[in-house]
Protein backbone atom coordinates (compact mmCIF):
# COMPACT_ATOMS: atom_id res chain seq x y z
CA UNK A 1 0.00 0.00 0.00
CA UNK A 2 1.56 3.52 -1.32
CA UNK A 3 2.45 5.74 1.83
CA UNK A 4 -0.22 8.64 2.04
CA UNK A 5 3.05 10.86 3.06
CA UNK A 6 4.17 12.54 0.50
CA UNK A 7 8.29 11.70 -1.13
CA UNK A 8 9.43 14.76 -0.01
CA UNK A 9 13.13 13.38 -0.32
CA UNK A 10 12.61 12.44 -4.32
CA UNK A 11 10.99 15.25 -4.65
CA UNK A 12 13.69 17.07 -3.28
CA UNK A 13 16.18 15.82 -5.32
CA UNK A 14 13.84 15.40 -8.40
CA UNK A 15 13.53 19.52 -8.24
CA UNK A 16 18.21 19.61 -7.17
CA UNK A 17 18.39 17.21 -10.92
CA UNK A 18 16.34 19.42 -12.80
CA UNK A 19 18.33 22.56 -11.20
CA UNK A 20 21.25 21.13 -11.88
CA UNK A 21 20.97 18.99 -15.18
CA UNK A 22 22.53 15.91 -14.05
CA UNK A 23 22.51 13.46 -11.24
CA UNK A 24 26.18 14.10 -10.02
CA UNK A 25 25.85 17.14 -10.31
CA UNK A 26 22.72 17.25 -7.98
CA UNK A 27 24.31 14.57 -6.09
CA UNK A 28 27.43 16.60 -5.34
CA UNK A 29 25.17 19.70 -4.31
CA UNK A 30 23.35 17.92 -1.83
CA UNK A 31 26.08 15.61 0.08
CA UNK A 32 24.77 11.96 -1.03
CA UNK A 33 25.76 9.41 -3.54
CA UNK A 34 24.74 9.02 -7.62
CA UNK A 35 22.55 6.24 -6.36
CA UNK A 36 21.19 7.66 -3.78
CA UNK A 37 20.04 10.53 -6.23
CA UNK A 38 18.79 7.95 -8.64
CA UNK A 39 17.46 5.54 -6.45
CA UNK A 40 14.98 8.76 -5.18
CA UNK A 41 13.68 9.50 -8.85
CA UNK A 42 13.18 6.28 -9.70
CA UNK A 43 11.32 6.07 -6.62
CA UNK A 44 8.84 8.73 -7.37
CA UNK A 45 8.62 8.21 -10.99
CA UNK A 46 7.02 5.04 -9.83
CA UNK A 47 5.05 6.75 -6.94
CA UNK A 48 3.52 9.10 -10.06
CA UNK A 49 3.30 6.81 -13.11
CA UNK A 50 5.03 8.95 -15.22
CA UNK A 51 8.75 9.36 -16.14
CA UNK A 52 10.58 12.54 -15.23
CA UNK A 53 13.47 12.34 -17.13
CA UNK A 54 14.54 11.00 -20.80
CA UNK A 55 18.02 9.60 -19.91
CA UNK A 56 20.46 8.17 -22.62
CA UNK A 57 24.33 7.81 -21.36
CA UNK A 58 25.50 11.49 -22.68
CA UNK A 59 22.17 13.79 -22.39
CA UNK A 60 19.76 14.34 -19.61
CA UNK A 61 16.49 16.09 -19.99
CA UNK A 62 13.49 16.98 -18.75
CA UNK A 63 10.22 15.00 -20.21
CA UNK A 64 7.30 17.27 -20.73
CA UNK A 65 5.83 15.63 -17.85
CA UNK A 66 8.65 16.55 -16.12
CA UNK A 67 8.75 19.97 -16.82
CA UNK A 68 5.19 20.30 -15.62
CA UNK A 69 6.29 19.07 -11.86
CA UNK A 70 9.69 20.88 -12.04
CA UNK A 71 8.72 24.10 -11.08
CA UNK A 72 6.70 22.94 -8.31
CA UNK A 73 8.97 20.48 -6.76
CA UNK A 74 11.49 23.81 -6.44
CA UNK A 75 8.65 25.59 -4.40
CA UNK A 76 8.61 22.14 -1.75
CA UNK A 77 12.93 22.43 -2.31
CA UNK A 78 12.64 26.27 -1.57
CA UNK A 79 10.35 26.16 1.00
CA UNK A 80 12.14 23.48 3.35
CA UNK A 81 14.91 25.40 2.72
CA UNK A 82 13.78 28.34 4.37
CA UNK A 83 12.05 26.20 7.19
CA UNK A 84 15.37 24.88 7.90
CA UNK A 85 16.82 28.16 7.62
CA UNK A 86 14.75 29.49 10.00
CA UNK A 87 14.28 26.61 12.41
CA UNK A 88 18.50 27.48 12.83
CA UNK A 89 18.16 30.90 13.26
CA UNK A 90 15.66 30.54 15.92
CA UNK A 91 17.56 28.42 17.73
CA UNK A 92 20.70 29.99 17.27
CA UNK A 93 19.20 33.75 18.39
CA UNK A 94 18.14 33.81 22.19
CA UNK A 95 14.22 34.51 22.11
CA UNK A 96 10.98 33.10 23.64
CA UNK A 97 9.59 31.67 26.52
CA UNK A 98 11.98 29.84 29.01
CA UNK A 99 10.04 28.28 31.88
CA UNK A 100 12.31 28.14 35.23
CA UNK A 101 11.69 27.04 38.37
CA UNK A 102 13.69 28.47 41.35
CA UNK A 103 13.77 27.67 45.53
CA UNK A 104 10.64 30.19 46.58
CA UNK A 105 13.20 32.50 48.80
CA UNK A 106 16.27 32.67 46.89
CA UNK A 107 14.38 33.12 43.82
CA UNK A 108 12.17 36.25 45.31
CA UNK A 109 15.57 37.14 46.66
CA UNK A 110 18.34 37.23 44.37
CA UNK A 111 16.69 35.80 40.72
CA UNK A 112 13.85 38.34 40.56
CA UNK A 113 15.94 41.56 41.07
CA UNK A 114 18.16 40.51 38.26
CA UNK A 115 15.05 40.33 35.45
CA UNK A 116 15.28 43.57 34.74
CA UNK A 117 18.95 43.76 33.45
CA UNK A 118 18.56 40.22 31.65
CA UNK A 119 15.44 41.81 29.86
CA UNK A 120 17.24 45.00 28.58
CA UNK A 121 20.11 42.62 27.40
CA UNK A 122 17.78 40.06 25.62
CA UNK A 123 14.44 41.69 25.09
CA UNK A 124 13.03 39.01 22.50
CA UNK A 125 13.58 36.51 25.90
CA UNK A 126 10.33 36.14 28.31
CA UNK A 127 10.93 33.78 31.75
CA UNK A 128 8.09 31.67 33.71
CA UNK A 129 8.97 32.39 37.07
CA UNK A 130 7.96 29.60 39.24
CA UNK A 131 9.22 29.91 42.72
CA UNK A 132 8.64 26.73 45.12
CA UNK A 133 10.63 25.23 47.89
CA UNK A 134 9.62 21.70 46.55
CA UNK A 135 11.70 20.47 43.78
CA UNK A 136 9.67 20.95 40.21
CA UNK A 137 9.61 17.84 38.08
CA UNK A 138 11.68 19.46 34.99
CA UNK A 139 10.48 16.49 32.38
CA UNK A 140 6.85 16.43 33.55
CA UNK A 141 6.31 19.77 34.17
CA UNK A 142 7.26 21.01 30.82
CA UNK A 143 10.38 23.30 32.90
CA UNK A 144 12.89 24.45 30.50
CA UNK A 145 15.58 24.96 33.87
CA UNK A 146 15.83 25.37 37.47
CA UNK A 147 17.82 26.54 40.09
CA UNK A 148 18.27 23.98 42.93
CA UNK A 149 19.91 24.34 45.89
CA UNK A 150 21.18 21.21 47.07
CA UNK A 151 23.65 17.90 47.71
CA UNK A 152 23.45 16.74 44.02
CA UNK A 153 23.15 13.17 43.67
CA UNK A 154 23.64 10.93 40.17
CA UNK A 155 20.46 12.17 37.85
CA UNK A 156 19.27 11.80 34.29
CA UNK A 157 19.00 15.86 34.55
CA UNK A 158 22.95 18.12 33.47
CA UNK A 159 23.30 20.47 36.35
CA UNK A 160 25.75 23.41 36.03
CA UNK A 161 27.49 24.63 39.38
CA UNK A 162 27.69 28.00 39.93
CA UNK A 163 28.40 28.39 43.89
CA UNK A 164 28.86 26.42 46.81
CA UNK A 165 26.30 27.27 49.43
CA UNK A 166 26.47 26.99 53.32
CA UNK A 167 24.27 26.51 56.07
CA UNK A 168 24.01 27.91 59.62
CA UNK A 169 22.90 27.03 62.94
CA UNK A 170 21.40 30.46 64.15
CA UNK A 171 19.92 32.29 67.30
CA UNK A 172 18.99 35.99 67.95
CA UNK A 173 20.94 37.03 70.66
CA UNK A 174 17.97 37.78 72.91
CA UNK A 175 17.47 33.83 72.69
CA UNK A 176 21.30 33.08 73.56
CA UNK A 177 20.48 35.50 76.25
CA UNK A 178 17.90 34.07 77.81
CA UNK A 179 18.49 30.51 76.84
CA UNK A 180 22.60 30.14 77.01
CA UNK A 181 24.77 29.14 73.61
CA UNK A 182 24.90 25.31 72.93
CA UNK A 183 28.65 24.47 72.76
CA UNK A 184 27.61 20.56 71.34
CA UNK A 185 25.13 19.41 69.04
CA UNK A 186 23.57 17.21 71.43
CA UNK A 187 22.32 20.31 73.37
CA UNK A 188 19.73 21.46 70.86
CA UNK A 189 17.41 18.70 72.40
CA UNK A 190 17.07 21.15 75.27
CA UNK A 191 16.21 23.79 73.00
CA UNK A 192 13.30 25.16 71.00
CA UNK A 193 14.52 24.06 67.44
CA UNK A 194 12.04 25.24 63.89
CA UNK A 195 12.52 22.70 61.04
CA UNK A 196 11.73 22.29 57.38
CA UNK A 197 7.98 20.35 56.22
CA UNK A 198 9.30 20.02 52.94
CA UNK A 199 12.08 17.60 53.22
CA UNK A 200 11.96 14.01 52.19
CA UNK A 201 12.34 12.72 55.71
CA UNK A 202 12.25 13.95 59.28
CA UNK A 203 14.56 16.94 59.23
CA UNK A 204 17.67 15.74 61.13
CA UNK A 205 20.69 18.18 61.30
CA UNK A 206 23.61 16.21 60.71
CA UNK A 207 26.87 17.87 61.67
CA UNK A 208 30.67 17.56 61.28
CA UNK A 209 33.36 18.57 63.78
CA UNK A 210 37.31 19.86 62.09
CA UNK A 211 37.95 16.44 64.34
CA UNK A 212 36.15 14.73 62.43
CA UNK A 213 33.64 13.79 65.12
CA UNK A 214 30.11 13.61 63.61
CA UNK A 215 26.62 14.05 65.36
CA UNK A 216 23.19 13.48 64.17
CA UNK A 217 20.17 15.43 66.00
CA UNK A 218 16.75 15.74 65.52
CA UNK A 219 15.51 19.23 66.35
CA UNK A 220 12.54 19.77 68.30
CA UNK A 221 9.87 23.05 68.17
CA UNK A 222 6.86 24.44 68.08
CA UNK A 223 6.71 25.47 64.48
CA UNK A 224 7.71 23.89 60.92
CA UNK A 225 7.03 25.50 57.88
CA UNK A 226 7.93 24.96 54.39
CA UNK A 227 10.00 28.16 53.78
CA UNK A 228 12.26 29.85 55.42
CA UNK A 229 10.06 32.88 55.74
CA UNK A 230 7.93 31.15 57.90
CA UNK A 231 10.77 30.41 60.51
CA UNK A 232 12.53 33.81 60.40
CA UNK A 233 9.83 35.91 62.79
CA UNK A 234 9.60 33.06 65.56
CA UNK A 235 13.65 32.96 65.41
CA UNK A 236 14.29 36.35 64.89
CA UNK A 237 11.92 37.02 67.93
CA UNK A 238 14.22 35.70 69.95
CA UNK A 239 11.56 32.04 70.57
CA UNK A 240 13.59 29.48 68.97
CA UNK A 241 16.82 28.01 67.22
CA UNK A 242 16.88 27.17 63.57
CA UNK A 243 19.24 27.05 60.56
CA UNK A 244 19.22 28.81 57.62
CA UNK A 245 20.83 29.04 54.17
CA UNK A 246 23.86 31.20 53.77
CA UNK A 247 22.30 33.23 51.16
CA UNK A 248 18.80 34.71 53.80
CA UNK A 249 21.75 34.43 56.86
CA UNK A 250 24.36 36.81 55.94
CA UNK A 251 22.06 39.77 55.65
CA UNK A 252 20.63 39.02 59.39
CA UNK A 253 24.05 38.50 60.53
CA UNK A 254 25.23 42.09 58.99
CA UNK A 255 21.83 43.35 60.81
CA UNK A 256 22.77 41.77 64.24
CA UNK A 257 19.47 40.22 64.24
CA UNK A 258 20.79 36.76 64.06
CA UNK A 259 23.96 34.99 65.08
CA UNK A 260 25.89 31.34 64.16
CA UNK A 261 26.05 29.12 66.82
CA UNK A 262 28.08 26.17 66.97
CA UNK A 263 30.59 27.40 64.81
CA UNK A 264 33.00 24.72 65.01
CA UNK A 265 30.91 22.54 63.44
CA UNK A 266 29.28 22.41 60.00
CA UNK A 267 26.05 21.41 58.02
CA UNK A 268 26.48 19.77 55.26
CA UNK A 269 27.45 21.48 52.33
CA UNK A 270 25.06 21.81 49.45
CA UNK A 271 25.47 24.28 46.35
CA UNK A 272 23.82 26.22 43.84
CA UNK A 273 23.16 24.68 40.48
CA UNK A 274 21.74 25.30 37.46
CA UNK A 275 19.77 22.33 35.86
CA UNK A 276 18.56 21.30 32.64
CA UNK A 277 16.92 17.94 31.48
CA UNK A 278 19.69 17.80 28.78
CA UNK A 279 22.55 19.46 27.11
CA UNK A 280 21.47 18.46 23.74
CA UNK A 281 20.22 20.90 21.20
CA UNK A 282 19.79 23.37 24.40
CA UNK A 283 18.04 26.41 22.98
CA UNK A 284 19.76 29.64 22.55
CA UNK A 285 17.26 31.04 24.89
CA UNK A 286 18.59 28.98 27.63
CA UNK A 287 21.78 28.84 26.80
CA UNK A 288 22.03 32.84 27.29
CA UNK A 289 20.18 32.70 30.83
CA UNK A 290 21.90 30.63 32.12
CA UNK A 291 24.98 32.13 31.17
CA UNK A 292 23.40 35.06 33.02
CA UNK A 293 22.48 33.57 36.25
CA UNK A 294 25.96 32.12 36.61
CA UNK A 295 27.34 35.06 35.57
CA UNK A 296 25.70 37.10 38.37
CA UNK A 297 24.99 34.51 41.29
CA UNK A 298 28.31 33.58 41.50
CA UNK A 299 29.67 36.86 42.08
CA UNK A 300 26.61 37.24 44.50
CA UNK A 301 27.76 39.29 48.36
CA UNK A 302 26.74 36.10 50.41
CA UNK A 303 28.53 33.49 48.02
CA UNK A 304 31.28 31.71 50.49
CA UNK A 305 34.70 32.56 49.51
Amino acid sequence: MMSRLPDFEGLAMFAKVAEEGSFAAAATAMGVSVATVSRAVTRLEERLGGRLFNRTSRRLALTDYGHALAERAARIYADAEEVEDFARETSSRPRGLVKLAAPLTFGARWVAPLLPEFFRAYPEVSVDLHLADVHADLIGAGFDAALRIAVMEDSSLVARHIVHVRRFVVASPGYLARCGRPRHPRELGAHQCLTYANRNQRDTWRFTHGNGEECAVTPTGPLRGTSVEALLPTVIAGLAITELPEFVAAQHFRDGLLEPILTDWRLPEGGLYFVTPTARARPAKVSVLADFLVDRLTAAEWAAN
